[in-house]
């Protein structure tokens, strides 16, 4: 008899276990997951459905506006290999020391309800002269 019941709570301990498991992976692997799109691949998305992303592309020196203090700016994001697309970015916080028109940036955020704009949450640039090889061979497999 005691038997049987020792055994009932491991299988119930067991199935606990598994789905506590379950449970951990399945919201780990949702929040964590965004897209990390370029402006093209944005642009011909539905944006309603994107949901949360991550873009990246150079800033644009046309339509850029800093707020006092770099403490945030306005700015259409441009696509690297196809510079005739754009988005417009709102960003709020500590701007890089390094942000400026040209420089390629990194937001992470979601777009608006209408669409229209993205409102970054996070923005990072890439540093140059890291990446400035790799940017030259993408750049000419493009063309």
């Amino acid at each position: 008899m005691a038997k049987n019941s020792n055994k009932i709570v491991y299988a119930v301990a067991l199935v606990l276990f598994l789905g506590g498991l379950g449970y951990l992976i399945f919201s780990g692997l949702t929040q964590d997951s965004v897209y990390f799109l370029n402006v093209s691949e944005a642009l011909a998305e539905d944006r309603a459905e994107i949901g949360s992303a991550r873009l990246f592309g150079k800033v644009s020196p046309q339509n850029l506006a800093v707020v006092d203090g770099k403490l945030g700016a306005d700015f259409d994001l441009i696509d690297k290999l196809e510079p005739g697309k754009s988005l417009r970015v709102s960003y709020r916080g500590a701007l890089p020391d390094t942000f400026e028109p040209g420089v390629e940036v990194i937001v992470e955020g979601a777009f608006s309800s209408g669409g229209g704009e993205f409102v970054a949450r996070t923005l990072v640039t890439k540093c140059p002269s890291k990446y400035e090889e790799q940017s030259k061979q993408m750049e000419e497999g493009k063309g």
